[in-house]
């Protein structure tokens, strides 16, 4: 590994964490996974929380084995899930632990801020964000309303990649594309808004400098030097956001194309050079963030596998033994559209019982009420595919250009059924891969910051080089265009 460049990924999902080396030669890449960890929600006072502490802890540990295998990093970059932040103090300490985006505090604090603040379409004409109860705005805006101490006594707020940045180098930014997803920022100026912020009591300078990705933060400080062995290693700000990351990996050849970031959260979107905020984008909620080179990610968030893998967890024992394909080859053989759902129905957000919640949904809309596992996945997967359509239907009218491919990325890449109902459902070409997207984009974000990539078309071509992709053509539309018919009457 001596001859090759090293970048040290830190990708951190809302249940679990990585760290991986990422080699980059002669036009190919390469992943190595070093560490993996669970990231556990803290249940605590009636609060959700994540343990920023713990995180720091495995982010160290990964690179002391780094140090311990004697592989020179050049760089290190770190990606989240959105939207959540940190306080730091006067003393320049951690104000407590972050509250997580699911904290019951979020509920009721969206309708209460645009019924009583600024009202919803003032705040999308500013920000073209798509309005989530948890979003940073409403849950500092619950904070403040609550009293909240930390709230109270902090002199800076960071989001999440950014103080875990900050805690290895010292050094405070505002990522672009993390900062995005907060509901704070204006996408034409690309800056935080005076506004939004003043409505909360807050101001500009609480928070850190505004870097778009490929930017340097700093170098690992003496102490974390000292802790793990390592030298002065750059820390580059990647696109802070997951989705950003994994956007940035899609191997496409040209920018006419829609993707799908398939995981626990469908993200359905396109890559446009300037934000797109009209009436029809708001009807609609859809969302505008960050992207890298400047671009905007104009998508739209979906309920995806969240619904299966919370009836997964409800399965009797001998149901959870079965693998993914094994489960879903039995729902194969199940009668087709026999029951199907709106995805994004508030219903199915938090509930008691996923199970619970999809047989109520059947049965107040008069559908067959699927009783077996078996069945229960079958509605999932059909239910998806053909939200996949409704919202694919959407983008075309909003993009500059004709949606022929739609790439999907992600865990969901490796989903042979849900892929291929999904080309049916849309009738575009879909093409699979990579599932490591959002470690990809991150370690070749810092490729681009250590000139060793030009720009986000030579990324792509790289990414196209070194992995394969497995292509599903659109089958039965007939089928599925009837299907959709009664899906559109059944969620209406």
């Amino acid at each position: 590994m001596e001859n090759k460049n090293c970048f040290f990924a830190v990708d951190l999902g809302a249940t679990s964490g990585r760290t991986i080396i990422g080699t980059i030669t002669d036009g190919h890449f390469e992943l190595e996974e070093v560490t993996r960890f669970p990231n556990n929600l803290i249940e605590q006072g009636g609060h959700y929380y994540w343990d920023i502490y713990a995180l720091y802890f495995e982010i160290i540990r990964g690179l002391k084995e780094v140090a311990h295998r004697a592989i020179e990093i050049t760089s290190i970059g770190i990606d989240t899930w959105g939207v959540d932040f940190v306080f730091v103090g006067e003393d320049n300490a951690i104000l407590r632990n972050p509250r997580a985006y699911r904290d019951p505090i979020t509920f009721d604090a969206m309708d209460d801020y645009l019924k009583h603040v600024i009202s919803k379409k003032e705040v999308y004409d500013v920000t073209g964000i798509q309005f989530m109860n948890f979003n940073s705005i409403f849950q500092l805006y619950a904070m403040k309303r609550e009293g909240n101490s930390a709230f109270k006594a902090a002199k800076k707020i960071l989001f999440v990649p950014d103080a875990l940045s900050w805690m290895l180098t010292g050094n405070e930014v505002c990522e672009y594309t993390i900062a995005s997803t907060s509901q704070l920022l204006d996408p034409r100026t690309k800056q935080l808004d005076e506004r939004l912020l003043q409505s909360l009591g807050l101001t500009r300078s609480m928070f850190g400098k505004m870097v778009q990705p490929g930017t340097m933060i700093g170098v690992l400080t003496d102490e974390v030097q000292r802790l793990t062995g390592l030298g002065p290693v750059p820390v580059i700000a990647v696109a802070g956001h997951d989705t950003g990351s994994a956007v940035a990996a899609v191997p496409a050849k040209d920018e006419k194309f829609a993707y799908l970031s398939s995981g626990t959260w469908s993200l359905m979107g396109i890559e446009t050079n300037d934000a797109i905020i009209n009436d029809l984008s708001y009807e609609r909620n859809f969302t505008n963030e960050g992207g890298i080179e400047g671009t905007t990610r104009f998508l739209k968030n979906i309920c995806g596998m969240w619904l299966y893998e919370r009836c997964r967890l409800e399965w009797p024992e001998e149901v959870r033994k079965l693998s993914h394909p094994e489960l879903q080859g039995q729902a194969m053989s199940v009668e087709p559209f026999r029951s199907l759902i709106n995805p994004d129905d508030p219903m199915f957000a938090a509930p008691a019982s996923m199970i619970g919640a999809i047989k109520k949904y059947c049965r107040d809309t008069n559908q067959y009420v699927p009783e077996t596992p078996a069945e229960i996945c079958r509605c999932i997967f059909d239910s998806l595919a053909l939200r996949y359509r409704q919202v694919f239907q959407w983008m075309q009218e909003f993009a500059p250009f004709r949606l022929d491919v739609l790439h999907i990325i992600g865990g969901g890449s490796l989903n042979k059924y849900l892929n291929q109902f999904t080309a049916n459902s849309t009738g575009a070409t879909v093409l699979a891969g990579p599932q490591e997207g959002t470690a990809i984009g991150n370690i070749l974000l810092q490729a681009k910051a250590a000139r060793l990539v030009k720009d986000i078309w030579e990324m792509r071509a790289i990414i196209a080089n070194s992995i394969e992709l497995v292509k599903y053509e659109p089958q039965d539309k007939a089928v599925w265009d009837a299907a959709f018919e009664r899906y559109l009457s059944i969620v209406k």
